[in-house]
């Protein structure tokens, strides 16, 4: 099972046609115009990536072969984390105001769930593929870090708005972005056979001393209980407007982590969350 997924990653890699961001124009996910009327799994995907071939079947990919949309059939949690469909990626709704209260339900992960095939089309299925698309984007001031992030449809622009309005904020951003714990790192999740969105060059994480990881707490899958957030609110929600989901939202608790999600805000927007 393993080497047909890497299989069909690599192949992924080849039919890949990359979408760049050339003329870096940064988009605001929580006020983006919406069309209405469509799958609000389709119209997530296709605003989220524009060069994508989106319809009621699934995603097209370059060599007209097709990631279906499948069913989100409601089954057992740990098996769709692990081999998601499509649909099962947006089971649960990602919550846009602050609140770290849904989480605390067993298994309520907004965006963990991920086929594999569709990163790897959209930024490359091979560590060498991924690598050509990374950009070194910084913030300086009163703190300092950099990161590597996927050009591949307007993540690093993105990220370069994400961390000016970082700067921009009168509150003490700076605790958050020291000691960061990293971006790109072509690796398997810990404890698992999936491929971490650090991989795909779209996931970085902060402080690791503030956010906290649900594995460090030494608690079961499935029962994660509380955890001491200390990111700032206002540092998450600049992320979250500029397309980064955070993992401090996930009931398996990843306080640090942040990765380029664009279709998971517009689908929370779609089934009626209201941004803050």
């Amino acid at each position: 099972m393993l080497r047909r997924l890497r299989h069909a990653l690599f192949l992924a890699s080849m039919i890949t046609t990359p979408v760049w961001a050339a003329d870096c124009t940064p988009v605001d996910f929580l006020t983006l115009p919406l069309p209405s009327g469509d799958d609000p799994v389709v119209t997530a995907l296709r605003v989220a990536y524009p060069g994508l071939t989106v319809d009621a079947q699934g995603v097209t990919l370059a060599d007209g072969s097709l990631i279906a949309l499948g069913e989100d059939r409601s089954r057992d949690p740990a098996a769709r984390l692990a081999n998601p469909t499509l649909r099962e990626q947006f089971h649960d709704i990602y919550p846009l105001r602050f609140d770290l209260n849904a989480r605390m339900d067993a298994w309520h992960d907004p965006g963990r769930a991920r086929v594999e095939p569709l990163f790897a089309a959209l930024y490359g299925g091979t560590e060498q593929a991924v690598r050509a698309s990374l950009r070194k984007v910084a913030i300086s001031g009163k703190a300092s870090a950099s990161f590597l992030i996927s050009e591949r449809h307007g993540a690093a622009c993105q990220m370069r708005a994400a961390l000016a309005g970082v700067q921009a904020l009168t509150i003490d951003w700076a605790p958050a972005f020291r000691n960061v714990a990293g971006s790109f790192n072509w690796r398997q999740i810990a404890g698992t056979s999936r491929m971490s969105t650090h991989s795909y060059g779209i996931a970085f994480d902060l402080n690791a001393d503030l956010g906290g990881y649900w594995r460090w707490s030494k608690r079961p899958e499935g029962n994660a209980g509380p955890y001491l957030n200390r990111i700032p609110q206002d540092v998450v929600q600049v992320f979250e407007r500029h397309g980064f989901i955070w993992g401090g939202k996930w009931h398996h608790f990843d306080g640090m982590h942040f990765e380029y999600r664009p279709e998971v805000i517009l689908y929370a927007r779609l089934m009626g969350q209201a941004a803050p």
